[in-house]
């Protein structure tokens, strides 16, 4: 009798192990379908006075501009405070960043600016060897890890610089492990006409994106979960 006691709890010991795991993994995989369930909807009830602290990805080649144009049409007190984050050698695109808030402080009158002006390390520079790339690539995750945590937004409007893959997941990471809950809004460059640009294709493929949109309505056809809204430039 004793004997079988010992056996039994033997093998209850050495399945435990296994137990755990499959809960863990379990209870990671219940987590990562009620977040994907939940992208795309209202994160609450919130008043609509309550501002909502906003990350703002520019980039070169043009993307700057046409988020400036998004910026325009925005409720500033809504999306506030604002931090633009560029690569760490885009130091055009956060001059214009500056230019805007500062035009939108003296068109209200207001002193001072509600937006910090970030940059971050590259993964990978024009021309750099792949070899050379996985370590930059370690450092620029990290980077933007420590951003991340430092901001902790509740929006991230992004429209298409590599920059804002790192910053994007690391934000759907977020929500799975409820640090916290940030709605991810992407809006496809003008310049994308037929199809979607690689960070594009990867936030819209891997559901990252809580809203998704596009300029032009033959893309609307060819990725159905994507909001036409027409040409913003």
């Amino acid at each position: 009798m004793e004997k079988n006691n010992s056996c039994c709890f033997s093998n209850f010991s050495s399945n435990l192990p296994v137990t755990f795991l499959i809960t863990i993994i379990a209870i990671i995989l219940v987590r990562f379908l009620y977040v994907i369930w939940r992208t795309g909807k209202p994160l609450s009830k919130r008043p609509p006075q309550q501002p909502l602290s906003t990350l703002i990805v520019l980039g070169s080649g043009g993307h700057t501009a046409e988020m400036i144009n998004l910026l325009l049409v925005l409720q500033k007190e809504r999306f506030s405070p604002r931090y633009y984050i560029a690569a760490a050698t885009d130091n055009m695109s956060l001059q214009k960043a500056r230019v805007f808030e500062n035009s939108l402080a003296d068109s209200s009158g207001v002193k001072g600016i509600s937006a910090e002006f970030m940059q971050i390390y590259r993964s990978r520079e024009v021309g750099q060897s792949y070899v050379t790339s996985i370590w930059t690539t370690l450092v620029a995750l990290a980077h933007a890890l420590w951003l991340m945590v430092k901001i902790r937004p509740e929006v991230v409007l992004c429209n298409g610089p590599g920059t804002c893959i790192p910053l994007c997941v690391i934000a759907f990471i977020f929500k799975l492990i409820g640090i916290r809950w940030s709605s991810i809004f992407y809006v496809e460059s003008i310049a994308r006409v037929k199809r979607l640009s690689l960070s594009g294709l990867l936030l819209y493929k891997l559901r990252i994106a809580d809203q998704f949109f596009v300029q032009w309505p033959q893309l609307k056809r060819k990725y159905p979960r994507a909001h036409y809204v027409g040409c913003l430039m």
